[in-house]
């Protein structure tokens, strides 16, 4: 089959598409035919060793963590899918490989594509919505009334989290630049900065949260700074914590390394009476079925900026290393 591999981690590497073996199975997976995968800066990073430390992938390696398709092999352990059934899954670290043909994947880790999505829009869910669902429900337990401050609003997890935290009823402010507020405005947010003209620290005050995205130092510290005490900001970008690190069951020395990594954060954070979180999402199928749920019933819509064709998967990922793509962007693999 065709697949799209990292040959070695470097800045400046491309993906190198090449002919490799069909996945085997194991008893307790699927061998899924991608019709679709989703493209995310976190590929960009796998291929860059930005997680080497943390992930020790070997290369070569297939990149890819997003995808939709449909079954066409069970395990004999298998027992809550069938060959033909439509799915769609951010499968496990380890397991990653979507930019290819055909992927194995834990039965676990899979959820049934939404009927109502096609398969290039169902690709363009899995990572950003458990990032979402695992922040907003899972971490935060977003309340109605609360109000929650969504960095980077028209990007993937943006465009999802807004729908997902004004689902659970809270009140959402949001930055973005001047040509996506009215997009913003759509998916529900409340309160719409353009970051180019206006500063969040000044216009927002006593939030219950902040979903952080943004990696520089200064907006870390001023998104403390908005928090009321007992808030919480839940970082997608790090630094990475000891909890982080027992979470995932790295050794000591790595607990170490997060620890010294992190502690500048916790300390400003302490300083403000307020939690520091890193999240590094996971596979979940469970939650990508609740996800399912709200995406059938019209509470959730995709948000989806382009459509690349398989051979042009370099060029989706620097599309999408260019931090300006409105939602999600997608190859089309079948």
């Amino acid at each position: 089959m065709k697949a799209f591999i990292v040959k070695r981690y470097g800045k400046k590497e491309k993906l190198h598409l090449t002919e490799i073996a069909e996945p085997v199975i194991n008893e307790n997976e699927v061998l899924v035919q991608i019709y679709a995968a989703g493209v995310n800066l976190l590929d960009s990073m796998i291929k860059w060793g930005e997680f080497k430390l943390f992930l020790p992938y070997k290369t070569p390696l297939t990149n890819g963590h997003d995808m939709a398709g449909v079954i066409t092999k069970v395990g004999s352990k298998v027992s809550k899918y069938k060959v033909g059934d439509e799915v769609f899954s951010r499968v496990s670290d380890y397991k990653i490989g979507t930019f290819a043909e055909y992927i194995a994947v834990n039965e676990n880790d899979l959820a049934l594509k939404p009927k109502n999505l096609s398969m290039d829009e169902a690709a363009s869910i899995p990572l950003v919505g458990l990032t979402a669902w695992q922040a907003l429900v899972e971490i935060a337990k977003l309340k109605k009334g609360q109000k929650v401050f969504i960095q980077a609003g028209s990007g993937g997890v943006g465009t999802f989290a807004i729908q997902l935290a004004k689902h659970l009823g809270a009140y959402v402010a949001t930055t973005t630049s001047t040509k996506n507020v009215e997009l913003v405005k759509d998916l529900g947010a409340d309160l719409v900065i353009d970051y180019k003209t206006q500063d969040f620290a000044k216009l927002l005050k006593n939030y219950d949260l902040v979903l952080h995205s943004n990696r520089e130092k200064i907006v870390l510290e001023q998104s403390l700074g908005i928090l009321k005490k007992g808030g919480q900001l839940i970082s997608l970008v790090g630094p990475p914590t000891p909890e982080f690190a027992q979470e995932i069951g790295l050794p000591w020395h790595l607990k170490f390394i997060t620890k010294l990594l992190s502690s500048g954060a916790k300390k400003k954070a302490e300083k403000f009476g307020v939690k520091f979180v890193f999240l590094f999402m996971r596979a979940n199928g469970k939650q990508l079925g609740e996800i399912t749920k709200l995406i059938e019933s019209g509470i959730i819509k995709p948000v989806i900026d382009k459509v690349f064709p398989f051979e042009h998967t370099n060029e989706a990922l620097e599309y999408v290393e260019m931090g300006r793509s409105r939602g999600k962007v997608v190859v089309k693999v079948k």
